[in-house]
């Protein structure tokens, strides 16, 4: 069975790594084309964007490496594989967010009063084609942004650039139609407050895993009373719970028993128990537990008390 769970994952995470090649290409090419229609243009909003792409191109080239890595299987040095790279690489991805939304806020206030002159028809048709390259991106995406916090973060950052060819295409029509060339700062701090919070979402959840904090779902507390309820558990402490990677928690801990079940053959029956409750009773299924088994008179020797 565990070599079976080892190739679906391995499989699976084949399957990520190939969705975040066909973007990243994707999303590469659509910056080469801004970048080329900013310059055959003189549109700066066109240029900006590319820049938000080229962000985001190296977001997704991060997010394929650490993809890559978390294929490489554990060894006696790395117990975990490289399963913590994609926790590192969707961290330095949301930090990169946050940057490009802090700079497209402040960039389209100072362009409100100092608005850049613009070529909206050549801008509209830049814009169109940036939206559709991002749209297959999306696609590609979208049944895989829930595998992990890489994959959420490659999608962010495609989302990201969805929103600013719409504001490029947005604030195109808009200057065509009406000359207002203010309607492209309007539409960059729309987009600056929509990226933001999503971004902050991201960065405190993988901040969370490399701090080690409890997974989100698993009361430690409620853990601690269904340990405490199992026959013969007088006591638990060390108790501890983090993730490795996305989908992988682990949790540890010391359960003190009865003097007696260290001989009379409940020792082994608790640590069943003991696993089998964390595996199959709380909504966050925990299958890599580690439980010290303990005898009443042992509690007097811990030389650390946490």
């Amino acid at each position: 069975m565990s070599g079976h769970d080892h190739d679906h994952a391995l499989a699976g995470g084949t399957r990520q790594r190939g969705k975040l090649l066909v973007v990243f290409a994707i999303t590469f090419t659509v910056m080469a084309a801004e970048i080329i229609g900013a310059f055959l243009t003189g549109s700066l909003a066109l240029l900006a964007d590319a820049g938000h792409m080229f962000t985001d191109s190296t977001g997704l080239l991060i997010a394929l490496i650490a993809a890559s890595l978390a294929l490489k299987p554990p060894t006696l040095k790395r117990t975990w594989g490289y399963k913590r790279a994609e926790i590192i690489a969707a961290a330095f991805q949301a930090a990169l967010l946050l940057v490009v939304g802090t700079f497209v806020i402040v960039e389209g206030i100072r362009r409100f009063f100092e608005p850049p002159e613009i070529a909206g028809p050549a801008m509209l048709w830049f814009g169109v084609i940036g939206l559709a390259g991002n749209a297959i991106g999306l696609i590609v995406l979208a049944s895989g942004r829930n595998h992990n916090f890489n994959m959420k973060a490659a999608f962010l950052e495609v989302l990201n650039d969805a929103l600013g060819s719409v504001a490029v295409i947005v604030a195109a029509i808009i200057i065509a139609v009406t000359g207002w060339v203010q309607a492209d700062a309007i539409v960059s701090l729309l987009i600056g407050v929509l990226i933001i919070p999503r971004t902050l979402k991201l960065l405190r959840d993988t901040v969370n895993v490399l701090m080690e904090n409890a997974p989100a779902g698993l009361d430690l507390g409620d853990v601690r009373e269904h340990i405490l309820a199992l026959p013969h558990v007088i006591d638990v402490h060390d108790l501890h719970a983090s993730l490795v990677g996305s989908g992988t928690p682990v949790l540890s801990a010391h359960v003190t028993v009865e003097d007696g079940c260290m001989t009379d053959g409940h020792a082994a029956t608790i640590l069943a128990d003991l696993q089998r409750c964390v595996a199959e009773h709380f909504d966050v299924s925990v299958e890599h537990s580690t439980f010290q088994i303990e005898p009443a008179a042992h509690r007097d020797q811990e030389s650390m008390h946490h």
